[in-house]
């Protein structure tokens, strides 16, 4: 399932790492644009997940629409065919109303499936990723799946971080369901030159500019509310779903809410994991050859990103209407 080529070229993207700052660059370019934004966030589709996810406020929603948010409780799952199918019916509406669909987020897999399609798998096996969480907890060490995935598939080890425990329960599932490394099933193509969309965009920041940025946002998160938010979700009596209970931040307040850490040391780890991410996401958007690099020294504003933006889609096929 993917979208198609005619559809995707009247779309516009805008990613990026954590914390670099899409939120208002965006809405900057959708006045400008005259477009609508599309959440490219797997973490937003989940209502009362708020603070953690970094939403766009109700005034931002406003000011520019805003679609595939808060979507979903906590309890429920997603798929990423899901989001593509919901993705395509949302961008249809927008270019019938003669505008433009922006997608602003990052996360990459969806952005990698939007372009190129996804990768449907075997279905999931239950039982057998339960094995695997548990034997994984038996040995209290986060590298133990890691370091099985190494040796069916050390393609996919090497795309993936230890810590990732729900894409390296998926990978070691694949190859138990289908004998196959799923590094070698999920090489879904670029679209041909003639058939991308031209305006997928991503910026990249200085690493020390983005490191501050996560570390200050991270304390903000904190001081905002993060742990009354995450108690308040446990209050439901209904199990996060697998997607949302990994969420970065959330799965960590809940370790501290359980007594396992201090509230200094919690903050630390989500900082770090965070910056790890952050990293993850600039490799995947790298390796994006769709993806065009806007690169930033840190000192610029949100309008003259918009503007760098502006200015290098001038360089490509599609005039900018003003």
């Amino acid at each position: 399932m993917q979208l198609s080529s005619t559809l995707l070229r009247n779309c516009w993207f805008l990613t990026g790492p954590t914390a670099v700052g899409k939120t208002q660059v965006a809405l900057i370019l959708a006045k400008r644009l005259d477009a609508e934004i599309i959440s490219l966030d797997s973490m937003s589709l989940y209502q009362r997940m708020d603070i953690g996810t970094a939403k766009p406020t109700p005034e931002q929603r406003r000011a520019v629409p805003h679609h595939l948010i808060d979507l979903l409780e906590p309890h429920e799952e997603y798929s990423l065919a899901d989001y593509v199918s919901a993705a395509g019916t949302v961008c249809g509406s927008i270019i019938e109303r003669g505008r433009r669909p922006l997608f602003v987020g990052g996360t990459a897999l969806y952005l990698r499936s939007l372009l190129r399609g996804v990768f449907d798998g075997p279905p999931a096996d239950w039982e057998y990723r339960s094995v695997l969480q548990r034997e994984a907890g038996q040995q209290d060490d986060s590298g133990t799946l890691h370091r099985r995935l190494q040796e069916v598939d050390p393609a996919a080890a090497a795309r993936l971080h230890p810590n990732d425990t729900r894409r390296l329960v998926r990978a070691l599932e694949v190859f138990h369901s289908t004998g196959k490394p799923i590094s070698q099933q999920q090489r879904q193509e670029p679209l041909p030159l003639g058939e991308r969309p031209d305006h997928i965009y991503w910026l990249s920041p200085p690493r020390a500019w983005l490191h501050d940025r996560i570390n200050r946002r991270v304390e903000e998160m904190f001081a905002n509310g993060l742990t009354d938010e995450v108690r308040s979700l446990l209050a439901q009596n209904r199990q996060l779903s697998r997607t949302a209970g990994q969420a970065l931040g959330y799965k960590e307040v809940v370790t501290f809410l359980q007594g396992s850490e201090t509230l200094e040391e919690t903050i630390e780890r989500v900082q770090t994991r965070t910056r790890q991410f952050a990293k993850r996401q600039c490799t995947w958007f790298r390796n994006l050859e769709e993806c065009r690099e806007i690169e930033m020294t840190g000192t610029e504003n949100a309008n003259d990103l918009a503007e760098k933006i502006l200015v290098a889609a001038a360089l490509s096929r599609e005039p900018i209407a003003e």
